[in-house]
């Protein structure tokens, strides 16, 4: 917990950090308090189609006559359940598979990397496609591909920080005291992983609500009538000379959401690993 907060404040201390701290608790309040914010129900066809921004919808509505603020706000709440769903099935995953195969190294090393390349050589966004389109449509199964996706990247990292904790003094000592393997990655090993795995999961994230994204504008993601950016921007691209709103609003918050989890990122690396600073 000492740690924890130590890094929140070096992290409130950088202008960067403090913009990324900011925006992401914003966001986060979005989409928390989406049903107390949101004027409108989102599915609700409550004004005249593709009508401009106004007072009374401050986004404009949609094709649907649907307020585009109100699912604005609700599409928040998908795409940071996504994010963190998704990216904690590839961080757990990628965790086990790289403490295994960075630790015990030889055949089983291998054999984990083998499979981690292959996943890793193609784009991530056709392998998630190509995963859901064997399990389905629906938001549990982009989730299911998406972190799948994100299990290589996770795997690297973790193996990568494992086999350099191993030459460590103090790790090579216990192993020749007897002590556990269970307890040498417990307590020796897996200090050495958080900082690196913590700012990979932060910058996953971006790329999870991305994926989430680019999945929904081709149908494959979450599907209509539940609101998502994506899905959003895919009914906008056929209005867009029309009602321009439709599609800029939800490229507004694509946009900056995935910015502040990279500004968060890469101040986070920085706290986490003074070195790398510029």
């Amino acid at each position: 917990m000492k740690r924890f907060l130590e890094t929140v404040r070096d992290l409130w201390k950088d202008p960067m950090g403090r913009l990324g701290i900011i925006g992401i608790f914003l966001v986060i309040l979005m989409a928390v308090f989406a049903p107390l914010i949101a004027p409108y129900e989102p599915d609700a066809m409550i004004a005249m189609p593709q009508s401009p921004p106004s007072l009374e919808h401050l986004f404009g509505t949609d094709n649907y006559g649907r307020d585009i603020f109100s699912r604005i706000l609700y599409g928040a709440q998908v795409s940071l359940k996504v994010g963190v769903i998704a990216v904690g099935i590839g961080a757990v995953a990628g965790y086990l598979l790289g403490l295994i195969a960075g630790y015990f190294e030889g055949i089983v090393d291998r054999v984990i990397m083998c499979v981690m390349d292959i996943l890793f050589a193609f784009p991530s966004i056709l392998l998630a496609i190509f995963i859901t389109a064997v399990l389905g449509r629906g938001l549990v199964n982009t989730m299911i591909a998406i972190g799948i996706v994100n299990i290589p990247v996770f795997a690297r990292t973790v193996r990568a920080s494992v086999i350099s904790a191993k030459g460590l003094e103090y790790v090579s000592n216990a192993r020749s005291v007897g002590v556990k393997t269970g307890a040498i990655l417990v307590r020796h090993i897996s200090p050495n992983v958080v900082a690196p795995f913590t700012v990979q999961a932060t910058l996953a994230l971006s790329s999870a609500i991305l994926t989430e994204a680019s999945m929904s504008f081709l149908g494959l993601g979450i599907q209509p009538p539940d609101p998502s950016w994506g899905s959003m921007l895919s009914e906008a691209r056929t209005y867009m000379e029309q009602s321009p709103w439709m599609a800029l609003f939800p490229i507004i918050f694509i946009s900056v959401t995935i910015l502040l989890f990279n500004i968060l990122g890469d101040s986070l690396r920085d706290v986490l690993d003074p070195k790398l600073k510029t």
